[in-house]
């Protein structure tokens, strides 16, 4: 078959099994009775709902991967990246099951970092619009291991809302996708493509109100998906690593901005809370539905402009950085002044 073809069928495949098996679980909570996510101080939701989406998400995914590995050669050197989502994958499922120590999964996460690194996959150096500094060997694990369960942690910390995570996957992955099919790499395009059609098919149920989440296994692999397909295509000349923070910055920005935020006031921020920004406009408010098509705007927003960034001068890309910069900074202050129009406690 060709190339094409595979492709189509691969895609097609991951959102079908996503969805189908997201419907079964959203259907069926008692076939997972330990693994289903009970409302706390800190939830925004109200309902015991099951967190088995993940096993939905990643079924797919490895479906679909095996499928395109007929006509692809998908992202090398594949194996280790297998090995790195198999060891993250585990750990988070039974995190899901039963709980698991955090020191426990923080060891999982860097295994699944020293497999990559291992394997070839580093942050080799340190990029921005017309500006590159290699980095020492040293340096380079150091900064990779970092990046790697950063982005793990953090997928996991922003995955507090119906339809966020899934959302964010579409639209992130679909911007590593499309800079892969310009930059004539099918294979990177199709591993990013499949991750997009597995997410919008659990989103049929995660949506606003969800009828299910994706617990920890599938916000985990989202997130080590994320950082290693950002390393891979900066590796294979794609796209300078800055612009896959850029499609992602949703997420980064509300994630590293709260855990500093949280670090000044000497909060422990290894224990669950509801600072983010999301999280507080929902306190104020406004309903899930609003929330999230509000972060999907800026979401497909971001997307967009980490698509057009390549191709700019660097004049230009660093006129855009600072535009972002601005919009973030705009963001964070709104939601400020909607805390203090709705007289809600800032966290």
């Amino acid at each position: 078959m060709s190339q094409a073809v595979v492709a189509s069928i691969s895609l097609v495949v991951a959102f079908t099994i996503s969805a189908l098996l997201t419907w079964w679980f959203s259907r069926s909570p008692a076939l997972f009775s330990r693994m289903v996510d009970l409302p706390n101080e800190r939830s925004l939701h109200a309902g015991v709902l099951p967190r088995t989406g993940g096993i939905a998400v990643c079924t797919a995914l490895a479906v679909a991967y095996v499928l395109a590995l007929a006509a692809f050669p998908l992202p090398s050197p594949w194996a280790w990246i297998g090995g790195a989502l198999l060891l993250v994958g585990g750990i988070s499922l039974l995190d899901d099951y039963g709980g698991v120590r955090a020191r426990y999964r923080l060891t999982a996460h860097l295994g699944a970092g020293i497999l990559l690194l291992v394997g070839g996959i580093a942050w080799s150096g340190i990029e921005l619009p017309g500006i590159y500094r290699e980095l020492s060997n040293t340096l380079s694990w150091f900064l990779t291991l970092g990046y790697l369960v950063w982005m793990v942690n953090l997928y996991n910390f922003m995955d507090g809302m119906d339809g966020f995570a899934g959302g964010m996957a579409v639209f992130g992955f679909g911007a590593l996708g499309v800079l892969g099919w310009q930059g004539e790499d099918p294979g990177f395009a199709l591993a990013n493509g499949v991750v997009v059609a597995a997410a919008a098919g659990f989103l049929f149920y995660n949506f606003p109100p969800a009828r299910i989440f994706l617990g920890d296994l599938g916000s985990a692999v989202l997130g080590l998906l994320a950082a290693t397909l950002s390393l891979v295509g900066t590796r294979r000349g794609l796209f300078p690593l800055w612009v896959a923070w850029l499609a992602f910055s949703p997420f980064i920005v509300d994630a590293s901005w709260t855990l500093l935020r949280r670090l000044v006031r000497g909060e422990h921020v290894w224990k669950a809370h509801r600072s983010h920004h999301y999280q507080r406009l929902v306190l104020t408010g406004w309903s899930h539905r609003r929330t999230v098509l509000w972060s999907y705007l800026l979401m497909a927003a971001c997307a967009a402009t980490a698509v057009a960034a390549r191709d700019l001068g660097v004049r230009d890309q660093w006129l855009l950085l600072g535009a972002w910069a601005i919009v973030y900074l705009v963001i964070g202050t709104k939601t400020r002044l909607v805390e203090r129009s709705a007289d809600t406690p800032a966290p």
